[in-house]
């Protein structure tokens, strides 16, 4: 992604020629997670494969469009389907369109996700507020050049995960009588599910969730200056002594179950921020 600002640009030039309005809230669609489009007044909707320097996203589940509208009053643009390590893209190319967001006005990025429970007090279906992440990627967005204009050399991780988004999700969730757990996530490459040892090793490593994804764009979001809400939607419980096969197909039902909860506490953090 040599002339990361020159891409950018580029990309921007094509979105621009739809609207020129400035988006200040941004979502990132997970698994099984493309719901919360329904709750967009949309305005217009814009394929990956139309943007210049868009990856495209491979996996079943994922649509991938760029969407334009409202939820309440705010703008936002939501990305419905997102990029995975997995599929071969380097972190900078997965990161992109967080990249773009910034240049679009968004000043919070709302991110969800499918993982694997290793709390055991959590349950499959549970919904879990990220506090904190671990990045077992074996890689970073950061790494190389920096852009100072996009961001400094070394941004701060202290509060990776907004703490007043999360207590106005914790508040919406206890409105409306919706359980919520809160917790750390840590991303490891995939595709393969974990086994028995590795599930041990990664919740002895102080994670109560498993995934494969998320922390790249905070990374990028934290290094543009942007607030960003974490929420998980808890898919399968991998406790080691009790382990059971899954299959995407019950990941992706797990996920679609409990979705309603976490998009009606989405649409509402975003009214009230």
């Amino acid at each position: 992604m040599e002339n990361l600002k020159e891409k950018i640009s580029e990309t921007l030039k094509v979105i621009r020629q739809k609207n020129g309005d400035e988006y200040p809230v941004g979502i990132i669609l997970g698994t099984g997670l493309g719901g919360l489009v329904k709750e967009i007044k949309i305005d217009h909707e814009i394929d990956y494969s139309d943007l210049p320097h868009f990856p495209l996203s491979t996996v079943e589940s994922h649509r991938g469009k760029l969407i334009f509208g409202t939820i309440g009053n705010k703008k936002v643009v939501a990305m419905q389907g997102r990029l995975h390590f997995y599929e071969g893209y380097t972190m900078k190319q997965i990161t992109y369109p967080v990249r773009v967001m910034k240049f679009l006005g968004v000043k919070t990025l709302l991110v969800s996700n499918a993982c694997g429970g290793m709390n055991p007090h959590f349950k499959r279906g549970d919904i879990m507020l990220m506090t904190d992440h671990i990045n077992l990627l074996g890689d970073n967005p950061l790494i190389g050049k920096n852009e100072d204009e996009l961001g400094p050399r070394f941004p701060d991780m202290s509060e990776p995960y907004s703490h007043e988004l999360i207590k106005i999700a914790e508040e919406v969730a206890l409105e409306n009588k919706i359980k919520v757990q809160k917790g750390v996530y840590i991303a490891v490459p995939g595709p393969n599910l974990e086994t028995r040892a590795e599930y041990r090793f990664l919740r002895a490593t102080g994670a109560d969730v498993v995934g494969m994804s998320t922390i790249p764009e905070n990374i990028v979001a934290n290094h543009m200056g942007m607030k960003v809400l974490g929420i998980s939607i808890i898919t399968d419980e991998c406790f080691p002594d009790s382990l059971k096969s899954v299959d995407v197909n019950e990941i992706i039902s797990t996920a679609m179950k409990a979705e309603p909860k976490m998009t009606l506490i989405m649409k509402e953090v975003i009214k009230r921020i």
